[in-house]
């Protein structure tokens, strides 16, 4: 169901993309491997919690060989610092199992938050797109555009 909703928004925005399936994997580095697309490419979404905003939730997306500073996360959006919610519990709010989260927010109560490096360092984007074998390869700038994110430093220096 995510990837048809992503579908149908990036082809109505006219974005520059294109699809990959591909054998589900564990490994960002393998995905990447089979993407044909180098592991910084990936935009790894992370659900999270803040302190201070339990009405919110923060999707925060970096470079999938980058690491995440829960401080940052926190107080981009105006809290404390942020955790990772579990696994079922973002499940239940997205629809998608970890790791086939894709960087978009289409949940009100969900803050999209997207580390600078990833937009500037690529040309393009590489991720899961609501499945774990089914990859999304988006021109950065488009992502951007229609994301729509609030871009700040989220990770670790």
């Amino acid at each position: 169901m995510m990837f048809n909703t992503l579908n149908e928004l990036l082809t109505q925005e006219h974005a520059r993309f294109r699809v990959i399936h591909h054998p589900a994997e564990g490994s960002s580095e393998k995905v990447a491997e089979i993407r044909g697309t180098l592991p910084g490419q990936g935009a790894k979404a992370m659900l999270c919690q803040v302190r201070g905003l339990p009405d919110m939730f923060v999707l925060a997306v970096l470079s999938g060989n980058r690491k995440v500073d829960f401080r940052k996360v926190g107080q981009a959006v105006g809290g404390k610092k942020a955790t990772l919610v579990s696994s079922d519990a973002a499940t239940k709010l997205t629809g998608c199992v970890m790791g086939a989260v894709p960087p978009f927010s289409f949940w009100p109560n969900v803050k999209l938050v997207v580390d600078p490096r990833l937009l500037d360092d690529h040309e393009e984007i590489a991720f899961n797109a609501g499945r774990l074998d089914t990859s999304i390869v988006l021109n950065a700038q488009d992502y951007k555009r229609i994301a729509a994110p609030l871009i700040t430093a989220i990770t670790v220096d």
